[in-house]
């Protein structure tokens, strides 16, 4: 009988020892539990880069003017090169190809005596031998007849224009005894005009010697075409 209850008692604590041996080990599968912290992989932060802004640029940038008309004193200051440098083709260039040039001696422009010439005559005419009458010379009234070389030299550029005058647009600078009718033949509204004026050129005579010359443009929309050539001139 006692020999019976320690097998039992021994059998009981043999079975004690098994369950709790049993509940240390993890059952099989089972996988250990994470811990939120452990769950929770650390995601590197997204960046979002901004786009990137252009700033303005301080300075405006200049048109580009190429091909654009050129103003009137532009027009004169080009044409009046051509015009001492003797370059009768880049003259001719500027001529009105329906008008065509125009010269007048004096300040008086005479619709029905003044020569007229086209462009393609103008680009000839410093080589033209011919001698033509170009009206009369003031106060003798003998015919100003001369070549186109020769006129040049008394009733065109017989003055450094370039380097001495003074300018001015659609304004009158040099008055002289002789009627000025530019603006009845030559409108204001369809022409504008340049002057090239110098004062004097011998402190003796006390400005007897002013000259002046006058390019003439009829505008033609922004453009311009050269009209006319007007030289004046101290007269008596």
């Amino acid at each position: 009988m006692y020999f019976a209850k320690n097998i039992g008692g021994l059998a009981l604590i043999a079975a004690m020892l098994w369950l709790t041996a049993c509940s240390g080990t993890p059952e099989a599968g089972t996988e250990p539990k994470q811990t939120p912290e452990q769950s929770q992989t650390a995601q590197p932060l997204a960046t979002t880069e901004l786009p990137q802004q252009t700033e303005p640029s301080s300075t405006e940038q200049p048109q580009d003017l190429e091909g654009l008309p050129p103003l009137v004193e532009e027009a004169a200051s080009t044409v009046m090169n051509a015009i001492r440098n003797k370059d009768m083709k880049q003259l001719a260039a500027w001529v009105h190809r329906e008008k065509g040039l125009r010269f007048s001696p004096y300040a008086y422009v005479d619709t029905k005596h003044d020569l007229v010439f086209t462009q393609d005559e103008v680009e000839d005419l410093m080589n033209d031998s011919t001698k033509r009458v170009w009206r009369t010379f003031a106060g003798s009234g003998d015919f100003i007849e001369l070549t186109f070389a020769d006129y040049y030299k008394r009733f065109v550029y017989d003055a450094d224009f370039i380097q001495t005058a003074e300018i001015a647009v659609n304004k009158g600078l040099g008055q002289g005894t002789m009627i000025n009718n530019l603006n009845e033949v030559y409108p204001k509204d369809q022409y504008d005009f340049v002057e090239y004026h110098i004062e004097g050129i011998d402190p003796s005579v006390e400005g007897m010697d002013w000259r002046s010359l006058r390019l003439v443009f009829e505008k033609i929309g922004e453009d311009h075409a050269l009209v006319g050539i007007i030289h004046d001139q101290w007269t008596p």
